[in-house]
């Protein structure tokens, strides 16, 4: 199943969640994988069990902030590219980047720039994202 959810059914899903974790409550797999990965973020606990002051919340590079929502959907991203190894050699440059930096955790954050990377060029050049561009940054971690 494709996910690609709007920017508030995203973070609802983040809210919610965080939510139905922090209540012991009964997680599909992907909001489990998705509390899992904000378990690895405490810096953005408090945003998550304030969804009514975070909600609409603009993260703009001008302000120096990290968009703790795009932070974890793109950890989401990246976990699901790995599961299916897409595009093509995906897993390879994690599993060399996880033995690199001794972490599964900091290979992605590693992963995240070259994924921005691409997504940037996307956007600026107004075409789909290029799997070659994210790969051959990934090559160059």
């Amino acid at each position: 199943m494709f996910f690609n959810p709007s920017r508030d059914e995203a973070r609802n899903f983040l809210f919610e969640s965080w939510r139905k974790r922090k209540a012991g409550e009964l997680l599909t797999p992907l909001e489990d994988l998705v509390a899992q990965l904000i378990t690895k973020h405490p810096e953005y606990h408090a945003i998550l069990e304030s969804p009514e002051r975070h909600q609409d919340q603009d993260y703009l590079p001008e302000q120096g902030a990290a968009n703790p929502f795009l932070h974890l959907m793109m950890h989401l991203t990246i976990e699901e590219q790995i599961s299916i190894d897409q595009p093509l050699g995906v897993r390879t440059h994690f599993t060399r980047l996880t033995q690199q930096f001794e972490s599964e955790h900091d290979a992605q954050h590693h992963m995240m720039e070259c994924l921005g990377e691409m997504i940037w060029q996307a956007q600026r050049h107004r075409t789909p994202p290029d799997a070659a561009i994210y790969l051959a940054c990934l090559k160059k971690k």
